[in-house]
């Protein structure tokens, strides 16, 4: 798993690039506050090496919530900025902050 992250000038947003390594899996997508935990919105597509991928403009200055989802199964990021308890969800969510 990985979160790059890539600041552009002329704009007020920031690049980011969501990965996942899942071979298994038939589907993956990044849910969270920037896509209303939209799977449709945040569909990631498959790479030939088995791993998910996805480029999403996000606006700076602010945190988001989110976690991915792997065929129905909600995965933490091992390399957010930080983790957030969600009463809703009963779990904690990663946090990334841009």
């Amino acid at each position: 798993m990985s979160i790059k992250k890539q600041f552009v000038k002329s704009k007020p947003v920031c690049k980011v690039t969501f990965s996942i390594e899942a071979k298994e899996a038939a589907q993956a997508s990044v849910v969270g506050d920037f896509n209303n935990w939209n799977p449709e919105e945040g569909a990631l597509n498959k790479l030939k090496n088995g791993t998910f991928k996805g480029v999403f403009d996000l606006d700076k200055d602010a945190a988001y919530e989110f976690k991915y989802l792997v065929d129905g199964e909600y995965i933490n990021e091992s390399e957010a900025d930080s983790y957030k308890w969600n009463e809703f969800a009963g779990a904690e969510n990663s946090v990334l902050e841009v």
